[in-house]
């Protein structure tokens, strides 16, 4: 077992899972996105900061969501998930490859 966790890729699977479970589990809103809001014809886009428990649904009451056509994140907010959620695990395994 000690073997196994001196392995990069299991450090990465490890990682990955420790980082995105808060993210996805806890609302932080950290990523930037945007809110549609539909009222009557009318379609307002809003900026605002969304996090990742929004999109399986945890994180926000149904009262919330109230007059919201759809959300999402822009480009800024997928590029830093993706750095949040692979790139700092990948470091971390790329770290423990080279300790070997």
């Amino acid at each position: 077992m000690r073997t196994q966790l001196k392995k990069p890729l299991v450090i990465f699977a490890l990682s990955s899972l420790l980082i995105a479970l808060p993210l996805f589990l806890l609302p932080l809103n950290l990523f930037n996105g945007e809110i549609i809001y539909q009222r009557a014809l009318v379609e307002q886009k809003v900026a605002a900061p969304l996090s990742l428990s929004y999109f399986i649904g945890v994180g926000y009451d149904q009262k919330d969501m109230v007059g919201v056509k759809e959300f999402y994140l822009v480009k800024d907010g997928i590029i830093l998930a993706i750095i949040v959620l692979f790139g700092i695990p990948g470091i971390i395994a790329y770290r423990f490859h080279l300790k070997r």
